[in-house]
């Protein structure tokens, strides 16, 4: 298995480096299909026998083990670059279908659990993080806009999943047309041997283009010097080890925390929401069935736009601003859909449209954040260990949520002011998370790499532009060459 190898992946001379990001896409519009799991959800209530919390731990779990294996293996993937990682996590990821198909056919929802969740939940993971670190190496000149690109896939994955998951329900049952018809569990089981098949072969399609850049290489015209000169941004480095450690980390994670549960706050009640705060005395809501499903995919279009719109904006104006917007902004606008968002339906929707593309533009500028405060070194299994602030989020925002919404009713059946108290918590918390961001600073010099560590290659190259074992290796008269892309 050699040829998974880093040193495998070296670019050739004139290698153009925009060939690089629909090859993370490639892995990311993958797994970005676990956000349209709600497609077939109501099928597996119906075929196990469930309710909705049983089948819904299913998503709970991938997400869970998504941050902890992010967290654990983000060094294994910045050692083993990323060609190994994709190849890993496509493995992962589609056996995790495979054991889950199997659960369904057999009627063990523990398999489910086991496949989609635990197993398909570490590829998740390890497939997240893979791109990040050779995507910022390619792009030190605009990493926002370079990790931006990979992420909107994982933010878009679910309007490709979501249509195609509907087709293929349809196709695969012959009762789909029926009045009051749900997909039977033959159809879904038969739709995830579907997704192993296909997702495997585009994740390959990903693991084969990936490349690393030779050492000493930068983009054209591409001087670090003004870049290093700009607030918080290093040139120094930080190991993963040494970063978690710091100040900084802690409240960066905190920031993603505080960021991700709030727009958690209005993805995971998106459709019921919209029908409550326009109900009317008699019980009915001026929002239909129809309209609402159409809100919720007008909400991942601005989640996957806000990842990559907000993500390079941060290019320009600096990580920390983007996020005092995020976050700033963000809790303003809750504030005004809490107490005014059931006077128009357009303002609503703005509103919500707006919140999640914050929510969206956290998780793709996370990166490039951390990029500036512990340099390139390590900076994928930084993110990785960064990334269980998703999973604690994934837990929290639901929880707090409902908590709230379990004592005033059933969702689908409130009113606008039933939200308001979840709504105003949230606001709460993205002012913790602005006031965190506003604590972060650079990073103190005791926490840096020294300059004969393996962070410290020839001209500037880092462990990713090395062979695994960390020497260093004379830089061919290639790697001197600019980028002319």
């Amino acid at each position: 298995m050699g040829w998974l190898d880093r040193q495998h992946t070296v670019a050739p001379p004139g290698f153009n480096r925009w060939l690089i990001p629909p090859a993370a896409l490639a892995v990311h519009l993958c797994i970005g299909q676990a956000y349209a799991t709600s497609v077939y959800k109501t099928a597996l209530v119906e075929h196990f026998g469930a309710s909705l919390t049983q089948i819904g731990i299913i998503f709970s779990i991938a997400i869970v083990m998504l941050g902890l294996s992010a967290a654990v293996f983000g060094t294994w993937v910045d050692t083993h670059g990323p060609r190994k990682a994709m190849f890993t996590a496509a493995l992962l990821w589609t056996g995790g279908f495979l054991v889950g198909a199997l659960g369904i056919f057999t009627r063990q929802l523990w398999l489910v659990y086991a496949g989609y969740g635990v197993i398909g939940g570490i590829g998740l993971g390890i497939g997240y993080i893979s791109p990040v670190s050779t995507l910022i190496k390619w792009f030190p000149d605009r990493p926002g806009l370079a990790t931006g690109m990979a992420i909107m896939g994982f933010g878009g994955g679910a309007l490709i999943a979501s249509p195609v998951s509907s087709a293929l329900l349809s196709f695969y049952d012959p009762a789909s047309g029926t009045e009051g018809w749900v997909p039977s569990g033959d159809a879904v089981g038969k739709l995830f041997l579907t997704f192993a098949v296909v997702y495997f072969a585009y994740m390959m399609f990903g693991a084969f283009t990936i490349k690393v850049p030779p050492p000493g290489w930068r983009p054209a015209g591409f001087d670090p010097t003004t870049v290093n000169k700009q607030e918080l941004v290093t040139s120094a480095h930080v190991s993963a080890r040494n970063a978690v450690r710091t100040r900084q980390f802690w409240l960066v994670w905190l920031v993603l925390f505080c960021n991700v549960t709030a727009g958690i706050g209005i993805l995971e009640q998106a459709a019921p929401m919209i029908r409550d705060f326009f109900r009317q005395a008699d019980g009915s809501s001026l929002v239909t069935a129809a309209v609402a499903g159409g809100f919720v995919g007008l909400l991942s279009i601005g989640n996957m736009g806000g990842r990559f719109v907000w993500s390079t904006t941060s290019d320009v104006v600096g990580r920390k601003r983007i996020y005092l917007i995020y976050l700033g902004v963000g809790a303003a606008l809750y504030t005004v859909l809490a107490l005014f968002g059931s006077s128009s339906t357009l303002l609503f929707v703005l509103l919500a449209f707006v919140i999640i593309s914050f929510y969206g533009g956290g998780f793709a500028t996370v990166p490039a954040y951390l990029r500036d405060l512990f340099g390139t070194y390590q900076v994928g299994a930084i993110h990785g260990r960064l990334l269980t602030a998703w999973s604690a989020a994934g837990v929290a925002g639901p929880l707090i949520v409902n908590a709230f919404l379990d004592a005033q009713g059933t969702p689908g059946e409130l009113t606008a002011a039933a939200y308001r108290p979840a709504l105003l918590t949230m606001v709460a918390l993205l002012v913790v998370g602005f006031v965190a961001n506003l604590l972060v600073t650079p990073v103190d010099a005791r926490w840096h790499e020294p300059p004969d560590s393996p962070a410290h290659g020839r001209a500037g190259a880092d462990d990713d532009e090395r062979p695994a074992d960390g020497r260093r290796v004379p830089a061919p008269a290639a790697a001197a060459k600019e980028d002319r892309s």
